[in-house]
């Protein structure tokens, strides 16, 4: 038995698809966490001794894997990653919604 399944092109950032009204904040914070974890992850670097090199607490390094980012801003994961010796170039881009298509 075969289901006909639709396919739905996404926006690119899920927190937009789903219509979370900070859908771009959590998008950059996702990206920026996601980029915390990949040094530390490439280094093999523990929670703890991310602690130590950072001075950001322990807990908080377990929160940004686990994806526990509403304590966290931009500029303190920003932060977390300029202590890990990572430089952060931001590039802003702003244009209007795509206007949707009323019947």
């Amino acid at each position: 038995m075969t289901e006909n399944i639709e396919t739905v092109r996404g926006s690119g950032n899920v927190y937009r698809d789903f219509g979370r009204a900070d859908a771009d904040v959590r998008q950059l914070k996702a990206i920026l966490a996601a980029r915390i974890v990949g040094v530390l992850d490439d280094r093999g670097t523990s929670v703890r001794k991310a602690q130590t090199i950072t001075g950001v607490a322990a807990a908080d390094f377990s929160r940004i894997r686990n994806v526990q980012l509403s304590r966290f801003t931009v500029d303190r994961l920003m932060t977390i990653l300029n202590r890990l010796d990572q430089k952060v170039d931001v590039k802003v881009s702003i244009r209007p919604f795509p206007k949707l298509a009323r019947a």
